[in-house]
Parts: structure tokens; C-alpha cells; sequence
């Protein structure tokens, strides 16, 4: 028997667990179900500070998930983090072990229930699940198998990022033929209304959605996103305009241009230009820089809006200007940590806190509009934790029955306007 373990010294808790055991007679007490369905045995171990997914099924797909996924996080993809792949055990099959995704959600929380009849959820998750899949794709990953069922969701910022969780049919190329991108595209659109209309025939899912309509929108979104990153535009010579508004449509996409190819036309009054190097994580790797923080994409958006404001405050009242750099500083040390601080530690096992500080901007601007007032984030603090208090925690066990049944107050912030006191 051999185990592969990737960074040994964070996972020392997996050192002792009954290899030589199958998965299924796993008896021990910090060992649970995961809901969903499954073409492999799934367990969730959860120990004091951290909890692991593991995965029965054969050697070969045990090392090539194990591979595949830390190829992913290794190019900055969201995916959940590979521990080990165990082969050579008794039974003949391997085991893959992945660190359990705190705060996520499965599609079926998401959708059970009022399901895609909450505003704009939807359309939320198809963008998130569009986005994944082509930012895959940039990277050269066919993913095979591309569906609900392999995919996690967190908050962000009012949006959803999608994280793949299962790769045991992907392949790794160069770059990918239109064929195979379409071949893939096509396989997440069939799964999809393969698992919605799962949803719907269990009657959770709302009456007035259309599984199949829903799904054939996968593709619309798909190729609409890659014709706006990779699609090839003309401009007057000399007129950087085109450029400029290119580049901001895709800063605000989250998609970052290492490089752009310009070349002048025939008619030699025109140029061509097209993106070549095409990144996503512009706002979020800003965000780092400057302040060290990791946040989801529009939540790192939302928080760089919040500094460039503080920064233009700062500006008013010294009457000299401040750089980004330092406004950045200043808002981490006054404002950021300030009111983390102020956040009871039991309210982070309900939101992450990049999320908490968007709730917490959005509860702001509502109480600025009604008053009329500029209001300060920290007497707004107390009123917004009474509302969180009253939410489900979303760092979940996967075996959770608020997974299988969630009641309708849950994920009331992923409906807009996006805080968690926007109730129906």
C-alpha cells in the first residue's frame, strides 16, 4: 500500500485512518454520510479544526484526481484542495482525499425548495458554473464530467463562485480544439438538466421553472463570456478608446490581460486587436497586494470600492492627495480590522468574514438611503449582527440536515438585493 500525501506536515490527522478498511465499514464517530448521489463510496471525516472528503474508486483514478486537482490549485483554480491518493489496499481500490470546502454549498441547497424562483439565483449560479468552466478551459483542462453534482458554491459578494470538486475524467492539454470545448460544453449541459430535473421530479424544485431551458442556457452564457475575453475587435489607428473600454469590461468580468496583440489592417486606417493572455482574478490578487486579504472576486470588488472611497475621505480632509497604497493602509488598520474585532466569533461560522464585511457595507447603504445620512460602519454593527444571529451557520458539516432540507430563510443573502435581512 502506498500513500501520496501533498504538504504532510498541515494534515497530520489523516496519518492514523484505517487504510486497509473499506470505506464503507469506516466505523468511527467523527465519520459521516454525504448527501447526494454518487457513483463512489463518499465519506466526510471531520476532526477539531478541519474536515476531509475521501473518495473510494480505482488506483489509476485515485493518482489521476489526485494529480489533475493539484494541477488546478497549483494554476490558481477554484477547486478544493488534494491531500492524498492511497493505493495498494487490500480491497483494490483507491482512496482520494480532499480537504472539506468550508462554506460551501451544494446546488441542491441552493435550489430546493423556492429553488431558482428567488431573484436571480439562477442566473447567478449558471454565471458561476459559465465562468468555471471557461476559466478550465483557458487553462487547457477538459473537465469530461461538468455538472451541479461536481461543483461547490460560495458566496460572493451578492454572486456565486463555483469550485470543482471532482476531476476523475478530466485530461490536461496544451490548449483545447474548439471541439473539445464544445464536446465539454455539451456534456454540462446534458448533466444539468440531468440534475435538475432530479429536483423536479422529487418536487423541489418551483413549479414555473423549465430544467431544459435553464440548462440551454449554459451555452449562450458560455460563448457569449469567450467572445468577450478572446474575440478579435478593430479600432481606428490612434484611437485607444476601443482598448481602454475592452480592458474595463473584462476588469469587471474579474479577467486580467497579460498581453494584447495589435496588428494593423490592410486598409492602413484600422487596427486589429484580441486579447492573448486572459487571467481571471483581477480584483481579488489587487486586493491582496495592497492589503493582504483573501476574498472571492466581487467580494475583493466591493472591498477596493470601500478603500478608494475611504481614500477619497482621507483626501477631503488632509486636502493632499493619497495613493491607493496608502489609503489601503490606513482603511485595513481603521476601519477592516476595527470591525472584525467587534464580530463575536460564533457569527463566522455562519458567513466567511469577506462575505460578513459586504453584508455589512450593503446593510450600511440601506441605512444611509433611509436616513439620508452617511452613516459609519460601526453603528450599523449591532443592528446587522441581530439579523446574522438569526441565520443557519454555512460552514456545514455535508451531512447537515439543513443540507436536505433548508428552510426558506436560508441563503436569504444570495437573493437581491444581497444582505441577509432581505427576506420575502
Amino acid at each position: 500500500m502506498r500513500v501520496h500525501v501533498a504538504h504532510p506536515a498541515d494534515h497530520q490527522a489523516i496519518v492514523d485512518l484505517p487504510y486497509r478498511e473499506g470505506l464503507e465499514t469506516w466505523a468511527m464517530p467523527n465519520v459521516h454520510n454525504v448527501l447526494g448521489l454518487h457513483r463512489h463510496v463518499v465519506k466526510l471525516i471531520e476532526f477539531e479544526h478541519v474536515s476531509y472528503v475521501v473518495k473510494e474508486l480505482p488506483d489509476a483514478l485515485a493518482l489521476r484526481e489526485y494529480r489533475l486537482l493539484r494541477e488546478l490549485d497549483e494554476d490558481g483554480l477554484p477547486t478544493v484542495e488534494a491531500v492524498a491518493a492511497v493505493t495498494g489496499r487490500p480491497s483494490g481500490e483507491g482512496l482520494i482525499i480532499t480537504r472539506h470546502l468550508d462554506y460551501s454549498l451544494p446546488y441542491r441547497t441552493l435550489l430546493m425548495g423556492r429553488g431558482l424562483s428567488i431573484p436571480y439565483l439562477g442566473e447567478r449560479l449558471l454565471d458561476a458554473l459559465v465562468v468555471l468552466l471557461v476559466r478550465i478551459h483557458l487553462a487547457g483542462f477538459f473537465w469530461g464530467d461538468c455538472s451541479l453534482s461536481n461543483t461547490l458554491f460560495r458566496r460572493d459578494a451578492g454572486a456565486l463562485q463555483a469550485y470543482i470538486i471532482d476531476m476523475e475524467t478530466a485530461e490536461r492539454h496544451k490548449q483545447l480544439t474548439d471541439g473539445q470545448r464544445t464536446f465539454d460544453l455539451d456534456i454540462a449541459t446534458q448533466n444539468v438538466a440531468g440534475g435538475l430535473l432530479d429536483l423536479q421530479a422529487a418536487g423541489r424544485l418551483a413549479d414555473d421553472i423549465d430544467p431544459i431551458e435553464v440548462s440551454l442556457a449554459i451555452g449562450d452564457r458560455y460563448w457569449a463570456l469567450w467572445t468577450e475575453l478572446l474575440a478579435e475587435a478593430t479600432a481606428p489607428i490612434g484611437d485607444a478608446v476601443p482598448m481602454q473600454r475592452r480592458l474595463e469590461r473584462l476588469h469587471e468580468l474579474g479577467f486580467d490581460v497579460d498581453e494584447m496583440e495589435v496588428t494593423t489592417n490592410e486598409d492602413d486606417v484600422s487596427v486589429s486587436f484580441i486579447p492573448k493572455v486572459v487571467e481571471h482574478g483581477y480584483n481579488a490578487e489587487q486586493l491582496a497586494n495592497l492589503t493582504g486579504l483573501v476574498a472571492g472576486e466581487n467580494q475583493a470588488r466591493r472591498m477596493l470600492q470601500d478603500i478608494r472611497s475611504y481614500g477619497a475621505w482621507l483626501q477631503r480632509t488632509s486636502d493632499r492627495p493619497v495613493p491607493l497604497n496608502v489609503a489601503a493602509v490606513r482603511w485595513l488598520d481603521r476601519v477592516f480590522e476595527p470591525v472584525m474585532a467587534a464580530i463575536p466569533e460564533e457569527m463566522f461560522e455562519r458567513l466567511q468574514p469577506a462575505e460578513i464585511f459586504h453584508q455589512l457595507l450593503e446593510h450600511r447603504w440601506y441605512e444611509s438611503e433611509r436616513t439620508g445620512e452617511e452613516v459609519p460602519l460601526l453603528d450599523v454593527l449591532d443592528n446587522y449582527l441581530a439579523v446574522l444571529a438569526d441565520a443557519p451557520t454555512e460552514k456545514l458539516r455535508l451531512d447537515d440536515p439543513d443540507v436536505a432540507e433548508p428552510h426558506d430563510g436560508l441563503f436569504a443573502s444570495v437573493e437581491a438585493p444581497g444582505t441577509v435581512s432581505d427576506h420575502e
